[in-house]
């Protein structure tokens, strides 16, 4: 079981299982196709795509059904990847309702000829704005408005530049963080364990990933005492002025 190959062939199995009760949940109904951009560790270019439905007991469902590799990102690429995905469930674009989008994609370009494709396929297929990141985006705008709010993000901004902009500092702040996990396991703290007290890195957050913005503070919260640290450090051995003030 803790085989690399059993494991894949664990989660392919969960996976074909699980792709074929959405198909039969979805039973042939019109749907809703969400599509984003992705990226896996290796920083292949990769496409997401959800299906919305509304299921037999009435209720809106969003499931995701595949994250596809496309070697380029081609108008002509990115259909031919959403067809043979849907293809493979025995669906097709003709069924497809509604097209959503995120504006701030890297392939925004290629997604404008996109809607334009499956909507030729598909004279229904209405393109709309995700209203996840419509959400997000008026949600960032208008918490900024508030001044401790905007302060507080362009602090945390400015703490995660200082750190990520040197090798050192992020070592530094790699060894704090073992030393921290390793007092903590001593004291009886943290429990050990396969996938448990993985090292986290320092993420920024982004107006534009509906998401990023609590995982940066989450995570921020959570190595506080780590990046204090680091600061700390940087005050006491820097020869700079200009670098000591910042950690200051």
């Amino acid at each position: 079981m803790t085989s690399p190959i059993t494991q894949k062939d664990i989660v392919t199995a969960c996976k074909i299982e699980t792709t074929k009760t959405i198909i039969e949940e979805l039973n042939g109904d019109y749907f809703a196709l969400l599509v984003d951009e992705s990226f896996d560790m290796s920083c292949k270019e990769q496409m997401a795509i959800v299906l919305r439905y509304i299921d037999i007991m009435r209720f809106v469902m969003e499931r995701l059904i595949d994250v596809v590799h496309v070697q380029n990102t081609s108008t002509s690429s990115l259909k031919s990847a959403i067809i043979n995905l849907l293809a493979q469930h025995s669906l097709s674009l003709s069924y497809v309702r509604e097209q959503y989008y995120d504006r701030e994609s890297n392939i925004q370009g290629e997604i404008n000829g996109l809607k334009i494709l499956i909507k030729r396929e598909s004279r229904s297929a209405h393109s709309i704005h995700c209203f996840a990141h419509q959400l997000q985006l008026t949600l960032v705008a208008i918490s900024k408005k508030c001044l401790q709010v905007g302060e507080l993000v362009v602090l945390v901004s400015n703490i995660l530049n200082i750190l990520g902009s040197s090798f050192k500092r992020m070592d530094e702040f790699r060894e704090s963080q073992k030393e921290r996990i390793q007092e903590a396991l001593d004291m009886g703290e943290l429990t050990t364990g396969r996938g448990l007290n993985q090292e986290l890195g320092l993420s920024r957050a982004c107006d534009t990933r509906w998401r990023y913005h609590f995982k940066s503070f989450n995570i921020f919260i959570m190595m506080f005492g780590s990046i204090l640290d680091v600061l700390e450090s940087l005050v006491l051995d820097t020869h700079s002025t200009e670098e000591r003030a910042k950690a200051m």
